[in-house]
């Protein structure tokens, strides 16, 4: 059955943190939130973000799944990879995959949005999810897609570090900074609280993580160009994504032919915020396309 949306519960700043050991690799931390029971569900942020973009849709889905949202290494609470860790996709993946063995699970339904997005389609394609929904991922645009989409994002940190932490507060409680802080990457910014939207401006100037990963990005390897065959995969794009255009989307259905294409109206590139009910709606329709599977708790 769809998920049935309930309203958005106040954005959260705490959260658990797991020490992640890979064999032979040094070990790195990684900050999360839990919620809920049944299979696993891994929630996947873009560059800059934390796991708190997921809040929206995070209270619905733990009513059906044991749902881990994380904060990447080098973004929101999570510390920086340590030396001798590399934030390129190849290396990424394997330590997310490390990351849900330390947190008690394999295998999960992982969801993922922008950078989340790519790296969840990335752990379809080495077989460390049972079903991926990748909203708005990146990896299918052209190099002057590329260049457009990294300069906006250059543009946004530079914009939040710009701005004094003294009127980050003001700022965000008026409808009008909000949107001048979060239009970008939302089509209805005034959805976000003023709250929300200071912690994720302070997350977006503080992520540690945010030079290595855009020059990973430049990096022809960047790209995603694999079928993914065995498992159910999703692709969701906002109509109003000012980030990703939203003719990436085709791209990506041409590269993952089997995979379901939607269209999300009236949301822009963190399309959480802007429709939470389509966006659970989506992910459950995912998860349950593939079929029973092991439950697994904390």
């Amino acid at each position: 059955m769809p998920a049935v949306f309930t309203p958005q519960t106040p954005a959260r700043v705490s959260a658990s943190t797991v020490q992640v050991s890979p064999p032979g690799l040094p070990a790195f931390e990684v900050a999360y939130e839990r919620r809920g029971q049944g299979e696993p569900m891994l929630l996947l942020h873009g560059i800059g973000h934390h796991w708190q973009a997921w809040e929206p849709v995070l209270t619905v889905l733990a009513g059906s799944y044991d749902v881990i949202a994380v904060d990447l290494p080098g973004f929101g609470a999570s510390p920086g990879l340590p030396e001798g860790l590399s934030y390129g996709i190849d290396e990424i993946v394997p330590l997310l995959a490390h990351t849900c063995t330390a947190l008690g699970v394999e295998r999960p339904h992982v969801v993922g949005n922008s950078l989340g997005g790519l790296l969840a389609l990335e752990m379809g394609l080495h077989g460390h999810a049972r079903s991926v929904t990748a909203f708005s991922p990146a990896g299918f645009y052209t190099t002057p897609e590329r260049l457009y989409a990294f300069a906006v994002l250059r543009g946004m940190r530079a914009g939040a570090r710009a701005l004094p932490d003294a009127l980050l507060g003001p700022v965000a409680r008026s409808a009008a900074g909000r949107a001048a802080l979060t239009s970008t990457i939302y089509a209805r910014p005034g959805r976000r609280s003023p709250d929300s939207v200071v912690a994720e401006t302070r997350a977006l100037r503080q992520g540690s993580g945010f030079a290595p990963v855009l020059a990973e990005g430049r990096r022809p390897g960047s790209r995603f160009d694999h079928d993914i065959a065995d498992v159910p995969v999703t692709i969701g794009w906002g109509d109003r994504d000012r980030l990703l255009l939203r003719r990436q989307g085709v791209r990506a259905k041409h590269t993952i032919p089997g995979a379901r294409l939607v269209r999300l109206r009236g949301c822009g590139h963190v399309p959480m915020n802007d429709d939470p009910a389509a966006v659970a709606r989506v992910v459950t329709d995912t998860a349950e396309a593939a079929g029973p599977g092991l439950s697994e708790g904390p």
